[in-house]
């Protein structure tokens, strides 16, 4: 499709195909989503849960092909709805995990990625090996998203964005100082299991966009490299919304230009635009420390 759109410019592609369009809305929305949530995630130090989700909403998406290519069942419609499911079970085990491994909470997340690809396996060969569609949930494809999908992620957001401004106070102190907030009254317990939750919406939704392998990029990699020139938590969260941004159009521009895979191009400019941002926050620390020292020695 994007080779026999090559001599249309990008622009008025943008206004003449409804799927550039999508992919366009469906982007910036998971590029806006994503770092918000993965700004909390760094902070309670859960970055691997990302990477943990999407390998469990794998198997949905194994599933969900078994069941619609080799039984016949199609009115389930998309193997996407499985995945929602399949991560929101991931995301409940997980919790459950956590509470039983007191000490060794982490342990949970392993348990559970293994568990998924060991479904996603089973399934995958169950369902005939690997093919395009499977590729696609891996690496994602986002230029292929349509109406339904945008519509299903501008409610999922709309609805993530109303709990972060609804419980925002709660959220930061939990993430910042979780024996704090116990002894504040804040129901620790039901507040993990909630966030998880919604942790579980946006990763298995993120999957098209970037798809399984790189799901924790879109989340974790802008706001690791604002972190860098954030001077709060709120500034380091609207930065790396703007880095996030960034990458999914310029992603979709350059995919679209050069027909690549958009969701490793989006994934590769935030690398990108993390090195930079180490770069020059590098060098003016080396010119301010110059400068410093100059002072010192004219006094």
């Amino acid at each position: 499709m994007m080779n026999l759109l090559a001599d249309v410019p990008f622009i008025i592609a943008l206004f003449e195909y409804p799927f550039l369009r999508y992919a366009i809305i469906a982007g910036m929305i998971m590029g806006f989503v994503t770092p918000l949530i993965g700004s909390f995630v760094i902070i309670r130090r859960l970055s691997f849960i990302a990477d943990t989700l999407s390998h469990f909403s794998l198997a949905g998406l194994s599933i969900g092909l078994f069941l619609i290519n080799v039984l016949g069942f199609t009115f389930i419609g998309s193997p996407l709805y499985l995945a929602i499911i399949s991560a929101v079970i991931g995301a409940f085990i997980i919790e459950i995990l956590r509470g039983y491994y007191q000490n060794y909470k982490e342990i949970s997340m392993p348990i559970v990625m293994s568990l998924g690809t060991a479904l996603s396996a089973l399934f995958i060969g169950l369902s005939g090996g690997w093919s395009s569609s499977i590729y696609n949930f891996l690496f994602g494809s986002l230029l292929t998203v349509g109406q339904e999908y945008v519509g299903i992620i501008s409610i999922v957001s709309a609805f993530v964005l109303l709990l972060i401004f609804i419980f925002y106070k709660q959220i930061v102190l939990v993430s910042f100082d979780e024996a704090y907030a116990k002894l504040v009254g804040v129901k620790i317990r039901t507040f993990q299991f909630v966030s998880t939750l919604v942790l579980a919406l946006i990763v298995s939704l993120s999957i098209v966009t970037v798809g399984v392998l790189l799901v924790s990029s879109l989340m974790i990699i802008p706001v690791a490299a604002a972190m860098k020139v954030g001077k709060s938590f709120r500034n380091t969260i609207t930065i790396s919304i703007i880095f996030s941004e960034i990458s999914v159009v310029a992603g979709i521009w350059l995919s679209y230009e050069l027909d690549i895979a958009t969701g490793a191009t989006i994934v590769l400019i935030n690398i990108i635009i993390l090195f930079l941002v180490g770069f020059f926050k590098r060098f003016y620390v080396n010119k301010r420390i110059r400068e410093q020292k100059k002072e010192i020695q004219t006094k």
